[in-house]
């Protein structure tokens, strides 16, 4: 009986011996090794592994890429302009063993470093270039350049860049407010210059149309005038050979104007001799 438990006990102690000595590391993971605190392995592969119990300990790292997703940050261009940059980078482990050196194998720690040189390529990279360049026409070589940069400095930190990517590119708020006010005023000369050549266009219209109407009166009156001449010659040629064919028929008509001219207002008042010579055909007395 004493033997039986015996065997269980070792048994059940080798099998607590054996867990603490076997871990496993995933296909997503990097391993080291510590002996009494001090690195003793790295680069294990994926797959089962023994330590020895309470002398060596095992830390796992996440070997998949992260996502350094910086806040927008302002740069000065070449004609020192501020311009506002939104920026990401994607970044793995490479050394595990560096990585854990330099950064204590913290996350939040490699974002910070990486952040940084991040930042001062893009300060340099913006530093040699306008405004123009930066926003649309370079956008490609400056996160070529930084990746570049980033990449070749984060390796003293055991970190891989994979690649560093410009999301957006935008004048700071107050720029782009001043730019539109600056717009919106360049939009109000050009209204008002416009405006100010219609009225002016409008006027010579007018005054145009003034003259010609001037014109046309003139010349309108002049033909009249003509017309009225050549009727009155006309009138007056036809009456002076109605007189000489029968002058009493002449007399006549002359004394019937006089009396439609005389007696054409209802208030005309006229006081005359009933003899008088104005009614002789009216009296039947003629002129000799």
């Amino acid at each position: 009986m004493n033997r039986i438990k015996v065997v269980v006990g070792a048994v059940a102690l080798a099998l607590v011996v054996l867990s603490m000595s076997a871990f496993i590391v995933d296909e997503r993971e990097l391993a080291i090794k510590f002996r009494l605190g001090k690195i003793a392995e790295v680069d294990y592969p994926p797959g089962l592994h023994f330590q020895i119990p309470l002398v060596n300990n095992v830390r796992k790292f996440d070997k998949r890429i992260q996502t350094l997703d910086a806040d927008p940050e302002r740069y000065l261009t070449l004609e020192k302009k501020n311009v506002q940059v939104d920026s990401f980078v994607k970044w793995r482990i490479g050394n595990v063993e560096t990585f854990f050196k330099s950064v204590g194998g913290d996350i939040w720690v490699a974002n910070q470093r990486l952040s940084q040189v991040v930042k001062d390529g893009l300060r340099g990279e913006f530093g040699k270039r306008s405004v123009q360049e930066v926003i649309s026409g370079e956008r490609d070589e400056i996160m070529a350049a930084i990746t570049e940069i980033a990449a070749r400095q984060a390796m003293d930190f055991g970190i891989d860049v994979v690649d560093v990517r410009i999301k957006r590119v935008d004048l700071p708020q107050e720029v782009s407010n001043s730019v539109f006010r600056r717009m919106e005023a360049e939009r109000d000369r050009i209204a008002k210059e416009f405006r100010s050549e219609g009225h002016e266009a409008a006027e010579r219209i007018r005054a145009e149309a003034d003259r010609q109407r001037t014109v046309i009166v003139a010349e309108a009156t002049k033909k009249s005038e003509e017309m009225r001449g050549e009727g009155d010659a006309k009138a007056s040629e036809t009456y002076a050979n109605a007189y000489g064919k029968n002058p009493e028929f002449y007399a006549f008509y002359r004394s019937l104007s006089a009396y439609e001219t005389t007696f054409q207002n209802q208030g005309d008042l006229l006081v005359l001799e009933p003899d008088s010579e104005f009614f002789q055909y009216f009296n039947g007395k003629q002129t000799p």
